[in-house]
């Protein structure tokens, strides 16, 4: 097969492809300066190449890896000529991305075993968190998923507001409590809830604060032991949600993040605003993370999973 082989519907894909157009133009003009004049691939474009990247936010240690890889081809052949660059940087993220075995799935899944697959959503505010869980419940729904959702941000009232408003247009059932309540006692009638109702998939959302990361670690150890009294294993993710038109500022609240609880999955919103989409790339690369969900645009229908090659394939179209 192919690596480029289209894996996605028509719609999705064309989705995809508007969903990165500004980095892409932002990327392919800074690039188209740097060869401007140019028939080889010297030290010069190569430093240049270098500063393109990583001011497109792919990240200082990714972008140094690709540089390496691009080097290592000249030196082997010689002589590369400018007009190759772009197929050249194509093959390097693709070969980049391929070394993880995430970014693969073309749908929205859950593991069959796992009833209900637990998911607790993570992220400071301001990202697109509630958002983020309202897509992916719709997503869910519609692949014939019984969802359940948890407030259990419970220290903003516009939070519990916000995601009542994705529970009534998705239609799925809400846990929720009052403002100031405690977030794990949200969390633990969530999941009493779902396995009553014999749900497939309960999401969790918490609150988005980041002053002080002992607080926030003993906040999430505390919502993760109360759902274990209901399910062993429980959350089975631990999603983060990050706001990709941050650039750095995603790779570092990844970090914190991270340090606080056992973030398993990713969540990269806001692409279609911003050029900075390379920074999935500099994630990918760099956190023992999968990118799980890219988003794409405002729709209901604009979550997208995240898939490697499909998104190479837009970036370099």
């Amino acid at each position: 097969m192919s690596l480029f082989k289209k894996i996605f519907s028509k719609e999705k894909k064309e989705t995809l492809d508007k969903g990165l157009e500004k980095t892409k133009k932002s990327f392919f003009t800074k690039l188209s300066t740097i060869v401007a004049g140019k028939s080889k691939v010297d030290d010069e474009v190569l430093d240049n190449l270098e500063e393109v990247l990583v001011t497109s936010d792919v990240g200082v240690n990714t972008t140094l890896k690709i540089i390496e890889a691009i080097e290592a081809r000249v030196a082997k052949d010689k002589y590369l000529g400018t007009d190759e660059l772009n197929k050249i940087l194509r093959e390097e993220i693709a070969a980049l991305l391929a070394m993880t075995n995430v970014g693969n799935e073309t749908e929205f899944t859950v593991p069959p075993h796992k009833k209900p697959y637990v998911i607790m959503v993570v992220g400071v505010n301001g990202v697109g968190k509630t958002t983020t869980i309202g897509k992916l419940a719709n997503q869910f729904t519609k692949q014939g998923l019984k969802v359940v959702l948890g407030a259990a941000d419970t220290f903003r009232a516009a939070a519990i507001d916000q995601l009542q408003v994705w529970a009534d247009r998705v239609g799925t059932p809400i846990v929720k409590q009052n403002m100031g309540s405690d977030p794990a006692s949200v969390a633990f009638d969530t999941i009493k809830s779902a396995v009553a109702q014999n749900a497939d998939v309960v999401i969790i959302d918490t609150a988005g604060r980041l002053h002080n990361k002992v607080n926030l670690m003993n906040e999430l150890t505390k919502i993760k032991k109360v759902m274990q009294k209901v399910i062993e294993d429980a959350p089975h993710e631990i999603l983060l949600v990050l706001d990709g038109s941050t650039g750095q500022n995603a790779f570092e609240q990844a970090k914190a993040f991270s340090d606080a609880t056992e973030v398993n999955a990713l969540a990269v919103t806001k692409l279609d605003g911003t050029a900075k989409g390379g920074v999935v790339i500099g994630i990918s690369d760099q956190f023992q993370i999968p990118v799980k969900y890219i988003g794409v645009g405002e729709g209901i229908d604009d979550l997208q999973v995240f898939n490697k090659i499909e998104f190479v394939d837009s970036f370099f179209k």
